[in-house]
């Protein structure tokens, strides 16, 4: 069996920094180290609706903006098959069949499916859809034959529930469905980017993103307004490096060639954060510093994603010859899945014969 990857997102926003270094970077080196034979990536629509049903043109119009943030970044459509979620059938087939195999207090335990309700405040109006999302997600996984799926650690009870429907599939129907292991981060601060106002999560809605397709004056401006330790209030005061916002993003971006360009007093991180944590540097040198990081990491990406979106249509005509390739694999694997849940009736030719003659038996006796 071959290596296979599908991974995706959800199509509520144009794509940040904490996307880009918790999968999108991993998901193009993935692409192009030709140890996998299969990578699908998702634009999950259907999922966004869960928690957009009121306000579908949001989740419309963010789909070209997720697909030119993937093409900017470097998924090529030779490599990657790039496809929207909703225009798969073949998974709300599947959906359907594995809610029979779960039980909702098993949905409730789950850690992702809980701090996403809470963080919405769904507690007590949960839609229904949002709530069986992760049942949704194994059959985005499963229709694929996933070996593979990088994701970001706030996924990996995600991963989980996937593996156990799986196991329960093949127990229960003798199917041959495959358990997907998860694939991290290497660098662990690029497990949960936290946002620029120190909040351990960036998230759209809370407006404390980088987003990829920021200006360099966009980007500038919030680096130099990011949270950072509050007790360092002059500079040769002690500061603290542990949950510094600043000194995380460096984590996730720098390199020791990045302080020979911008920061050459330094040899490398090490050497900052010592400096740091003992006084004498102040905040506005390091953000200058992380500035010059990312710009030099995102310049290329916008000026990418400028040209690509010249040819809009020629990115929904990837989107749709993606879609056709996604449906093909799909539809194979859930004509697999009825043949083991035996409701493949009109192809299954010796059910038919079998019938056929129980009843020719019972008229003629």
């Amino acid at each position: 069996m071959g290596k296979i990857i599908l991974t995706g997102d959800r199509p509520t926003g144009r794509l940040h920094v904490g996307h880009y270094v918790g999968s999108l970077k991993r998901r193009v080196e993935l692409q192009n180290s030709g140890q996998f034979d299969e990578i699908y990536i998702m634009i999950a629509d259907a999922q966004a609706l869960t928690d957009n049903a009121d306000n579908p043109e949001k989740v419309r119009q963010n789909i070209i903006e997720v697909a030119l943030d993937y093409l900017a970044c470097g998924l090529d459509p030779a490599k990657s098959t790039l496809f929207i979620q909703s225009q798969i059938p073949e998974l709300c087939e599947m959906t359907f069949y594995y809610m029979d195999l779960v039980t909702v207090s098993r949905l409730q335990r789950n850690p992702t499916v809980k701090s996403e309700i809470q963080m919405r405040n769904f507690e007590t109006s949960i839609p229904v859809g949002f709530f069986t999302y992760p049942i949704s997600q194994a059959a985005d996984i499963t229709a694929f034959k996933a070996t593979t799926v990088p994701v970001g650690e706030d996924q990996a009870p995600m991963i989980e529930q996937t593996r156990e429907i799986v196991h329960k599939f093949n127990t229960v129907y003798g199917g041959n469905l495959v358990e997907p292991d998860i694939l991290l981060p290497d660098n662990k601060a690029c497990l949960r980017l936290p946002g620029i106002d120190g909040k351990a999560k960036m998230s759209k809605s809370l407006g404390n993103c980088i987003y990829l397709s920021d200006s360099e004056e966009e980007i500038q401006k919030k680096i130099m307004s990011m949270y950072t330790d509050p007790n360092h209030l002059r500079v040769q005061d002690p500061g603290q490096v542990e949950g510094n916002p600043v000194f995380i993003y460096l984590d996730a971006f720098c390199t020791d060639a990045h302080f020979e360009e911008y920061l050459p007093e330094y040899q490398n991180l090490d050497e900052l954060k010592a400096h740091y944590m003992r006084g004498g540097l102040g905040d506005v040198k390091v953000k200058k510093f992380l500035n010059n990081v990312i710009q030099e990491e995102l310049r290329p990406i916008r000026e990418r994603r400028r040209e690509i979106a010249k040819d809009i249509p020629a990115v929904y005509k990837i989107l749709e010859e993606g879609s056709i390739r996604a449906e093909k694999k799909a539809a194979e694997t859930l004509a697999e899945m009825k043949r083991a849940m035996k409701i493949n009736y009109f192809e299954d030719k010796e059910l038919i014969a079998e019938q056929a003659a129980r009843f020719k038996s019972e008229s003629e006796g």
